[in-house]
């Protein structure tokens, strides 16, 4: 018998695949890292087919029995994978075959391997969520241990990359923490999207056979079915989705490492980022490289290159399923495995980040940070607007060519731009008095802080 024959879908043809062209379709050096999903599956469809009598239960269970054998084989290393067999759909069931015998042959009957691989996507998705989810929720413990830590420390605010106005660190991690906590909803929502089940399709029109999708959605702990089999089969939206949720935490994660990256720079001085987490210079003895976060910062284009080619993998697809699909799973699984490597750094590094109060206030006290607040105090003494900012934007000009920070002139010197300006004008020039009155909700206040994170606590508890 030809190598030919020994595929399961050989009957239709008369000679064998070429060699190169075999391998160049096979799928199952990256898809067999779903082995699990898929007899899970398979587990799943051979009860339902027990239910609905077109197994009978002893051959439901000679199925069930030689499946778990072949995972514990898998698991403990003694599974031979086969190029020839494709993917791990027919290498797993041939393994069944030639364990069981022909009632191996009967598990695939009412499916196909397009609802089958659709299944054990989402199987595999669904797990790996969960987990992520994990990772998102421990880095967000670490920011709000941080940001309790530092909800009094004062350091400059930025727009411009120039200083803008004083912020407490502890208020700036808690701006990590909101974006990270619309990822983790945005990845909870995709979840949704993802449990649902495609089994039962078949190859694109459903089946004959009588099968029970609901049942297998339950043993599955699928929240509902797929209502579409020509959709069921061919849809990849769930991955595109999950992989522009993916491409925001990486730039999330991308804009806390350029932030990193500075802050821990000489010229900042603002963290020093743990050993563990650094490297060093193979010229320079003296040098500390915030090699974690220079890697997720470039990690996050790769994972938005997975996304446009899976929008462009499914751009131009007819319905239903085409082997164009099979191009899914590599960039599916390459961002899987970078997003879940990044939050698991960032989890374990965050809480180890040392704060340079000292350099942070010295910063916040350079650039006008509290010029806002001089004109505020301005507006509240009847002054206009506009000629607030006229005359706070000179007494800017004024302190540049002096060499000095507005809390640090003279009564005489403030009065000059302005008869309206008091003594009271030092209690609002004062980094701490800036950062106090912003006592609202959203606010930098020290007070404002310690809500917020006491808020998010409850949330995560």
């Amino acid at each position: 018998m030809s190598k030919q024959n020994d595929k399961p879908w050989a009957g239709r043809f008369t000679e064998p695949t070429d060699a190169f062209v075999e391998a160049f379709t096979a799928s199952i050096n990256f898809d067999k890292r779903m082995y699990k999903h898929d007899i899970m599956g398979s587990l799943a469809h051979a009860r339902m087919l027990a239910k609905v009598k077109v197994l009978t239960q002893k051959e439901c269970d000679t199925i069930v029995r030689g499946l778990q054998d072949i995972e514990q084989d898998i698991e403990q290393g003694n599974f031979t994978w086969s190029t020839a067999l494709e993917d791990i759909h027919m290498n797993i069931e041939a393994r069944l075959t030639d364990r069981i015998g022909d009632v191996g042959k009967k598990l695939h009957t009412g499916r196909s391997r397009n609802d089958q691989v659709a299944t054990d996507i989402r199987l595999y998705l669904r797990e790996q969520i969960d987990i992520l989810q994990a990772e998102l929720k421990r880095l967000q413990q670490g920011l709000l241990q941080v940001a309790e830590q530092e909800s009094d420390t004062i350091m400059p605010g930025f727009t411009h990359l120039q200083t803008a106005q004083p912020v407490t660190l502890g208020h700036h991690l808690m701006a990590w923490f909101e974006m990270l906590q619309r990822d983790s909803e945005r990845l909870m929502d995709c979840r949704k999207r993802v449990n649902v089940l495609p089994l039962g399709s078949a190859a694109l029109a459903g089946t004959t056979y009588p099968i029970d999708r609901e049942f297998t959605a339950r043993e599955l702990g699928f929240d509902g079915i797929c209502l579409n089999s020509l959709d069921a089969v061919s849809d990849r939206d769930f991955a595109i989705e999950f992989t522009s949720a993916a491409s925001l935490i990486m730039m999330h994660l991308s804009r806390f490492s350029e932030e990193l990256i500075l802050w821990s720079s000489a010229q900042f001085n603002f963290v020093d980022l743990g050993d563990k987490f650094c490297t060093g210079s193979s010229i320079m003895p003296q040098k500390k490289n915030p090699d974690v976060p220079e890697l997720v910062r470039g990690k996050t284009g790769r994972i938005y290159g997975h996304l446009i080619s899976l929008l462009t993998i499914m751009k131009g697809q007819p319905l239903a399923y085409n082997k164009d699909n099979q191009e899914d799973k590599e960039p599916l699984f390459d961002t899987i495995d970078n997003l879940r490597g990044c939050l698991r750094l960032y989890a374990d590094m965050m809480p180890q980040i040392k704060v340079n109060r000292e350099s942070m206030y010295d910063a916040a006290k350079r650039g006008f940070s509290t010029a806002t607040d001089l004109a505020d105090y301005l507006v509240r003494k009847g002054v206009p607007f506009r000629d607030a900012h006229e005359i706070v934007g000179k007494a800017v000009r004024h302190g540049i060519d002096s060499g000095k920070d507005l809390s640090e002139m003279e009564l005489e010197e403030l009065q000059g731009f302005s008869s309206t300006i008091e003594h009271d004008i030092f209690e609002v020039l004062t980094l701490e008095g800036s950062v106090a009155a912003r006592n609202h909700i959203g606010g930098t206040a020290p007070e404002q802080v310690r809500a917020a994170i006491k808020c998010a606590q409850q949330r995560h508890t």
